[in-house]
């Protein structure tokens, strides 16, 4: 279980349960509407880390995979503002966050779910957690890191603000990117990395393939 939230027994802080309990009942609709019959997981869970700044196309192939291979998706955007209305995409406001979402992932994998969680997971002390949850779960995990030219993310992120795309929760400008950007660190494990300038679909298609094949883990990328 991720360390952000706990007590100093380790337990959940009662903030943490409640803002988790606040987050599984907006995701319950989700996971209904991947089986609308009775939401059931897939018995065979996968796990799906996507990594990398504000405006590099995390949530875009998020949504294009989950068309091609049913997964639950947990958007760290949208969920900041269940948990924030209006987002500062503070330090201590990320924490919070990713608490919680680490315990929600914790219980879907557990139930079999296949989850893909989109942050920005730009350090090791953020990815580390979904490390530790497939390793307790023996659950496939593929990493996958986005950039992209500094100049496509500015017009992207001004394209955001001016809500040129609706379907958008970020709030995050080109502010908070450059805030965050001198604090990314490298992904140490194996990983796919995406430059979203170039062509996305054999990375797309890499992934599809895995999760169908519920492989991952060593064969998760070409570094």
């Amino acid at each position: 279980m991720a360390s952000s939230g706990l007590t100093s027994q380790g337990h959940p802080s009662d903030l943490l349960l409640r803002d988790s309990a606040v987050l599984r009942e907006v995701l319950e609709g989700d996971i209904s509407r991947i089986d609308p019959v009775s939401g059931r997981s897939f018995l065979r869970p996968f796990l799906i880390l996507l990594a990398g700044l504000p405006g590099t196309g995390k949530t875009h192939f998020a949504r294009e995979l989950a068309n091609r291979v049913p997964l639950l998706i947990l958007e760290s955007d949208r969920l900041r503002k269940v948990l924030a209305p209006q987002p500062g995409y503070t330090p201590a406001e990320s924490a919070r966050l990713f608490g919680a979402c680490h315990l929600l992932i914790e219980e879907y994998v557990a139930q079999g779910h296949r989850v893909l969680f989109d942050a920005t997971n730009l350090t090791e002390k953020f990815r580390r957690p979904i490390y530790q949850i497939a390793r307790r779960a023996s659950c496939p995990l593929v990493l996958v890191r986005f950039t992209a030219p500094r100049e496509m993310v500015r017009r992207r992120l001004a394209e955001r603000v001016a809500g040129v795309h609706p379907e958008d929760y970020s709030d995050a400008g080109w502010q908070i990117y450059c805030r965050m950007a001198p604090h990314e660190e490298a992904v140490k494990r194996q990983h796919f990395d995406v430059d979203t300038s170039q062509e996305t679909c054999t990375v797309l298609e890499e992934v599809v393939r895995l999760v169908r094949a519920g492989d991952g883990a060593v064969r998760a990328g070409p570094k």
